[in-house]
């Protein structure tokens, strides 16, 4: 029988009487012309977050066997909302009378005579409610539950994919998690395919255009409480701000938390399967290996992301293999799990990147070594494939020498194509904040994320040092001004990548280096990355970048969440696929650039001796070693 003449266990808006429910299955309405039928199926299908379809009627069909047995859509849902032309005419307890032929108002016309209920076609849409109850078994608590009202609904800034008639902003839903069950609520939601499944996002909620959180679109406002994370399902209330722009002469939905009750219970998954190519599908959300995991990406703006418990395995396997210490300078002491990690969702999430490198070593000119190039450059191009904008920053000593050497890369195939290539200098106390912003507005970055790779960085007394301790100041210009003044712009990231604890962001490991490393009480750099990235060598930890972006593009789980769950790719065109590929590190691309650098003049860092050496290692086999092992891992 079906149960649908039952509320959902929350308020309604406007009003709902409050009925507990769980149990079962859980379905948004949405009640159209046949017309847009075709169009409404392709935008759900567009749109499996918030839009999965359970079950589309025929044409005057009341039933929905599917569902639930003994159904009547005109009499069981407590309320419904009555659209005309996309405006929210009234709100009813019955559709019965629009079954009648023709329905004439008080001085108007037959508002339903073009649509009498046989034209017309119901949409039931899965529903976040129903997870509510595995989300308490697993200990996790539900906010609105325990402060007796409805979830709270919220029109973001995030555009659904349009199909046909439709176009509208995607709603979310938000309930508070603790932060330290964040897993656990995504672990148990991402089960639950059919009721919008894991989160599109965690955090901020500005980063999705929500102004006020106190202020929902729909629902009630439900309050955090302390160690809370605002954490946001996708909302099939969706559906209703699609019927709004899209103004259809006549439309119904349920009002807002009023819900289908369906006689599927909660703990099942044999809802309509969706399509293999959905990024809801069976094999995406269901995989064990494919579970989702919650990091913290940045603090400001608070940012959580989402990546596959087999895609970040891999990651931490690179991160291994490029933490080998070939050259014993103890770089071992350094490491801390899950900053490859970390900084690679970060980078996953940027849109413009700014890379640094740069450290000299030799009195003679030029004074750099070889290792950092090859690195920032294995980061670039594969930066440039997935669509971040990407900028070189250099000291003006090598502005000219670096420009060709970016030229050749481009003509040699090892860097996908140009990219600027800027000088940074101190101009004044504000020469940072306006290198870093548009006009200097902290509200207008130019650039969210920075890495630094083996580029010498500032030590505690003010001045810059090689691992042997001789003061290279003098040869570098002070782009170390830029992660100090990072560190107070939200919304910029920042990484370093060095092997030795004196290139720039290591400042986050200095007690270490100060305590375990040669020198490093002189040497240590002072400004910290908010993630350190260390490496046997650093090009290593540049590749390792480039391989971690690649898994992470890669994974869906990371790309369902990076697409707010929107768009009906599972997995990535074999074009695109093929384009990533080409740009992660070789061993032939990275000897043909190692070669470049020593046409160039560019020497070994450890024997300053022109050669296919770098930091003393040969490329075969030690280098060619290194990138091999980590393609395997990637691919």
């Amino acid at each position: 029988m079906g149960k649908g003449n039952q509320c959902s266990v929350f308020m309604c808006v406007p009003v709902c009487v409050r009925v507990c429910v769980s149990g079962y299955q859980q379905a948004n309405v949405v009640i159209l012309p046949k017309h847009l039928a075709e169009d409404f199926e392709a935008f759900c299908h567009s749109n499996p977050a918030p839009l999965p379809l359970l079950y589309r009627s025929q044409s005057g069909e009341t039933s929905c066997l599917p569902l639930a047995r003994n159904a009547d859509i005109r009499t069981d849902i407590s309320q419904y909302c009555v659209y005309e032309k996309g405006h929210l005419v009234e709100t009813v307890s019955s559709l019965q009378s629009y079954t009648r032929e023709p329905r004439i108002a008080s001085g108007q016309q037959a508002v339903n005579q073009s649509h009498p209920w046989s034209d017309m076609v119901c949409f039931y849409l899965g529903c976040s409610f129903g997870f509510e109850g595995k989300l308490k078994t697993a200990g996790v608590p539900v906010r609105n539950v325990e402060q007796g009202r409805n979830v709270s609904m919220y029109r973001t800034a995030v555009t659904c994919r349009s199909a046909g008639a439709f176009s509208c902003p995607l709603v979310v839903t938000m309930r508070p998690v603790p932060a330290a069950l964040l897993n656990a609520a995504v672990e148990v939601t991402h089960l639950t395919p059919r009721a919008h499944g894991a989160p599109v996002h965690i955090g901020e909620p500005a980063l999705i255009g929500i102004k006020d959180m106190s202020r929902p679109d729909y629902g009630e406002p439900v309050e955090l409480q302390p160690g809370d994370v605002p954490v946001f399902w996708a909302c099939g209330v969706t559906a209703i701000e699609a019927v709004l722009s899209s103004k259809p002469s006549l439309a119904f939905s349920h009002s807002p938390g009023c819900m289908f009750l369906t006689d599927v219970p909660d703990s099942s998954t044999s809802l309509i399967t969706p399509p293999p190519d959905s990024l809801n599908g069976p094999n995406i959300e269901l995989s064990p290996e494919l579970t989702p995991l919650c990091f913290l990406v940045s603090h400001k703006p608070l940012l959580y992301s989402l990546v596959s418990q087999r895609a970040a395995a891999r990651i931490r396997h690179l991160e291994i293999i490029i933490g080998e210490d070939p050259g014993q300078r103890g770089i071992r002491h350094l490491f801390t799990e899950d900053e490859l990690l970390h900084s690679c969702l970060a980078l996953s999430h940027s849109t413009s990147v700014a890379i640094t490198t740069g450290f000299p070593t030799y009195v003679h000119s030029p004074h750099d070594e070889n290792d950092g190039p090859p690195g920032a450059i294995a980061m670039a191009t594969m930066l440039l494939s997935l669509g971040k904008q990407v900028t070189m920053v250099t000291d003006r000593r090598s502005l000219e020498r670096n420009q060709a050497l970016i030229d050749e890369a481009v003509k040699t195939g090892v860097l996908k194509t140009t990219i600027p290539l800027v000088t940074f200098e101190d101009t004044g106390p504000d020469a940072a904040l306006h290198f870093l912003c548009h006009h200097g507005d902290p509200s207008k970055l130019r650039y969210d994320h920075l890495v630094a790779i083996e580029r010498c960085g500032r030590a505690a007394d003010g001045h810059n040092y090689n691992m042997k301790g001789v003061e290279v100041k003098h040869l570098v210009d002070p782009i170390d001004n830029l992660f100090i003044a990072a560190k107070d712009l939200p919304g910029i990231t920042t990484t370093g990548i060095g092997d030795g604890g004196n290139e720039l962001g290591m400042g986050k490991v200095k007690e270490k280096v100060r305590s375990l490393i040669p020198n490093g009480s002189l040497i240590a750099c002072d400004i910290p990355a908010d993630y350190v990235i260390i490496a046997g060598v650093s090009n290593w930890g540049g590749y390792a970048v480039a391989c971690g972006l690649y898994l992470l593009y890669t994974c869906p789980s990371h790309q369902r969440y990076l697409r707010r769950g929107l768009g009906e790719e599972l997995t990535t065109s074999q074009e695109q696929l093929q384009d990533w590929t080409a740009h992660l590190p070789s061993v032939d691309k990275e000897e043909s650039f190692l070669s470049t650098l020593m046409q160039f003049g560019i020497r070994c860092g450890i024997t300053g001796h022109l050669a296919m050496k770098v930091d003393g290692l040969t490329f075969h086999p030690t280098h060619s070693d290194i990138i091999t092992k980590l393609r395997e891992v990637t691919l």
